[in-house]
């Protein structure tokens, strides 16, 4: 079993998506710190990409902020090997295509990056299922999780997706993009039962979950919450305070999404 999936023992877990680099490389290592210790069980690390197809505004803003920075793949990488030193819980990347194949020699080098600095599992969303082969391969022998992703148009290709996947199956609740949503109106109940009956491999719902009460909804019909965008819109209403900020929602967030049945 991997470490992704060790965080869905006995419990529920909570996933926070942070964009490295963003308000800048130090405060967004601080941030890092301050979700692990607030109780989120996985973090995802954003890679920040100029063409974020998968983000909203919010999370675009802030690609283009850490971009502007100067935040580049193999400062990343250095964050991570920091990070490491004191943070336990899973690690993903959350990236494209293309920062996977632009550095160094492509997948091969990028991933071989991820395993020897600790990260546990990536997730590209511009992949689709029928050209994960070439990623799932590397990944695999370096024993990174590739993260699959359900969305509600993946219908009779859930079952498909579900078969194949590691650490655990991220589930899109709503169409378009990330971003904060009043009201999640997918059937997750259906999504769910197809995921359970094709693979032992935990699922949690992610895209628009923004209040306790969404993720313990959530992650009741599920085996966890992801939640992105507000966390990123705190992060920009806060700058160098983020990080106390932060720790205060995800502690919140991750209770509420560990009380739910």
């Amino acid at each position: 079993m991997s470490n992704i999936a060790k965080a869905f023992e006995d419990k529920k877990a909570f996933i926070a998506f942070i964009t490295a680099g963003y308000p800048d490389a130090e405060i967004s290592k601080d941030i890092i710190r301050a979700a692990a210790e607030a109780g989120a069980d996985i973090i995802e690390i954003g890679i920040p990409f100029s063409d974020p197809t998968a983000e909203g505004p919010v999370i675009q803003a802030a690609n283009a902020a850490a971009l502007a920075g100067g935040i580049t793949t193999d400062k990343i990488f250095d964050m991570v090997e920091e990070l490491r030193r004191d943070i336990s819980i899973p690690l993903c990347f959350m990236t494209y295509a293309n920062v996977v194949y632009s550095y160094g020699t492509g997948s091969e080098d990028f991933i071989k990056k991820c395993a020897q600095t600790g990260i546990d599992g990536i997730i590209l969303p511009d992949v689709p299922f029928e050209e994960k082969q070439e990623f799932d391969e590397v990944c695999r022998r370096h024993e990174v999780d590739f993260i699959s992703l359900v969305a509600p148009t993946s219908k009779e290709r859930i079952s498909m997706i579900a078969g194949e996947a590691s650490g655990f199956v991220y589930v899109v609740s709503s169409l378009g993009v990330t971003g904060v949503r009043n009201e999640i109106t997918t059937d997750i109940g259906g999504m769910v039962s197809l995921i359970k009956e094709a693979t032992d491999v935990p699922c949690a719902v992610g895209f628009g979950i923004s209040t306790p009460e969404q993720a313990k909804k959530m992650a009741s019909l599920s085996d966890g919450a992801i939640v992105g965008s507000a966390i990123i819109k705190i992060i920009s209403g806060h700058g160098k305070d983020a990080p106390a900020k932060v720790y205060e929602y995800v502690k919140e967030m991750a209770d509420a999404v560990h009380s739910a049945h």
